[in-house]
């Protein structure tokens, strides 16, 4: 599985902290930027980068990860290329039950709620990275829905 990683000044710091863990963890990651901190970078860039990467990849499971401030952005803005399911997730539980059913291939994370409780955040991308979607009829007819949408 390849992991395209992206994040605003707001994530900045966050990011790099999920880059070492998931390094140190064998996944394969990308970082597709910032590389440095900018203060006045802004979000959509890193989300729009993230998904042509997730869209294009020849990887069987390609996924992104995405963080700014409060993750809000970072998702709606990824959620714009069809074939794109960004979720903001704030616990292991919704990671899980995102990639269970929604078969979600972004995972969007607040610095805000989770730059004071490493392990948390390691938890959840852990149960977001391990969880296989379903394959249930209903959810992939729901997930067919939401590409017709727009």
């Amino acid at each position: 599985m390849k992991i395209y990683i992206g994040a605003d000044h707001g994530g900045f710091y966050l990011k790099q902290r999920l880059l070492d863990f998931l390094r140190c963890n064998k996944y394969i990651v990308v970082d597709e930027g910032d590389k440095t901190l900018d203060i006045d970078d802004d979000y959509p860039q890193f989300a729009a980068k993230v998904a042509a990467k997730v869209l294009s990849s020849k990887d069987a499971d390609p996924r992104g990860i995405l963080v700014c401030t409060g993750a809000q952005g970072m998702a709606m803005a990824a959620n714009r290329y069809k074939g794109i399911r960004a979720a903001v997730v704030w616990d292991a539980l919704e990671a899980r039950m995102t990639r269970n059913d929604n078969d979600s291939n972004v995972l969007c994370l607040s610095a805000k709620l989770f730059k004071k409780n490493l392990k948390r955040v390691e938890a959840v991308v852990e149960a977001w990275l391990n969880t296989p979607f379903s394959e249930a009829t209903r959810h992939k007819r729901r997930i067919g829905q939401l590409d017709e949408l727009g």
